[in-house]
Parts: C-alpha cells; sequence; structure tokens
C-alpha cells in the first residue's frame, strides 16, 4: 500500500523512510533516545539529517550506546579514536560537544529532573500540532529551550538545531497534513 508522506522523507532511502513513518513526530519519553537525538541533531550542523541517520548506527556503537555516565569521561585517547572514525562525523567540536552535552545532561540529573522532565515542561506535556501553514525553522519556543540549554551547559543547541530536535522526538507535529502519519501522531 502507498502512503502520502511528507515531501522531504527521502522516498530512495529505506532508512529515511523507517524514520519518517516511525519515528519523527511520534513523542518520545525514553531518556537515553532523547539524549541520543539531541547529541545527533547537533551533529548534523550544517550537514543533511539524511547523513546523520546514514551514520545513526555508527554513532551508537562509536558513543557506547549513547550511555552519558561513560561519555561524561571520555579522555584524550577516546576522542582521539573517535576522530579517527569514518563512520562518524569527525568533526572535533561535534565530539566535544557530545562530551559536554553528557556532562551537562548528568549535572540536570543531579538536580533531580530528567531530560524528559525538563524538555516536555515546555509544551505542558502535549505535542504543539501543526495543521496548516508553512512550517517554520525555528519558533520563539525553540528560542527560550536553546537558550535555557545553553544556559546549563550543552553545546550545539542553537534554535533551528532544537526546532529540528522538538520535531524529532514528537514535542511538535509537523508532518503535512495530507501525509498518512499526520492524524497518527497528533
Amino acid at each position: 500500500m502507498t502512503h502520502t508522506r511528507c515531501s522531504w522523507a527521502n522516498m530512495a532511502n529505506p532508512l529515511y523512510i523507517d524514520y519518517h513513518d516511525s519515528e519523527w513526530g511520534v513523542p518520545c519519553h525514553d531518556e537515553n533516545r532523547l539524549f541520543e537525538m539531541l547529541n545527533l541533531e547537533g551533529a548534523q550542523a550544517g550537514l543533511s539529517w539524511e547523513t546523520i541517520l546514514n551514520k545513526r548506527a555508527n554513532y551508537r556503537a562509536a558513543f557506547d550506546g549513547w550511555d552519558a555516565e561513560k561519555i561524561a569521561a571520555y579522555d584524550a585517547a577516546k576522542v582521539a579514536e573517535l576522530l579517527a572514525n569514518a563512520g562518524i562525523v569527525r568533526n572535533r567540536l561535534k565530539v566535544a560537544a557530545a562530551i559536554t552535552n553528557a556532562q551537562a545532561y548528568l549535572r540536570l540529573r543531579a538536580e533531580g529532573s530528567s531530560l524528559d522532565q525538563f524538555l516536555w515542561a515546555y509544551v505542558g506535556g502535549t505535542p504543539i500540532v501543526h495543521r496548516d501553514g508553512p512550517r517554520p525553522a525555528k519558533t520563539e519556543l525553540s528560542d527560550r529551550l536553546s537558550k535555557d540549554l545553553a544556559k546549563r551547559g550543552f553545546k550545539f543547541v542553537g534554535s533551528t538545531i532544537i526546532y529540528a530536535y522538538m520535531q524529532g522526538i514528537g514535542m511538535v507535529n509537523d508532518h503535512d497534513p495530507a501525509c498518512f502519519r499526520h492524524a497518527a501522531v497528533g
């Protein structure tokens, strides 16, 4: 059966179709996935999401399944190993950001919060559903969340990156109204 999908979903890439059909826009409350997606959205800066999606399995292996406690303790030898890994984006700033983000995430948890609680409080626990009109690259809400994350020490969390993150983890349902997933997730 064929479905009408969002125009951005690359129909030639099965990983992209699966991501669109089963993940993008679906409300996520899994701490590990929230942490993973925050870092992957940051890694995507200046690149296509498809590039990162194609490398996601490599990222999971290289970054210890996105175990924040392990990542927060990475040393210079581990950083050198990551920068030599052709399976990920070998950008020193982005690798350093993942380590910094793990440390910031652990501080958030030490304060008695979770990434899930922190993020979803911005939308009152309920996804924002866009039904009509063009989809923005960022919003006032992504501006506020971006600033709050940066203030807490997270890196690669600019407003445009954070808006894409909010879409990816389902805080925002930006599926095209004609897309078969629009009603299913929002």
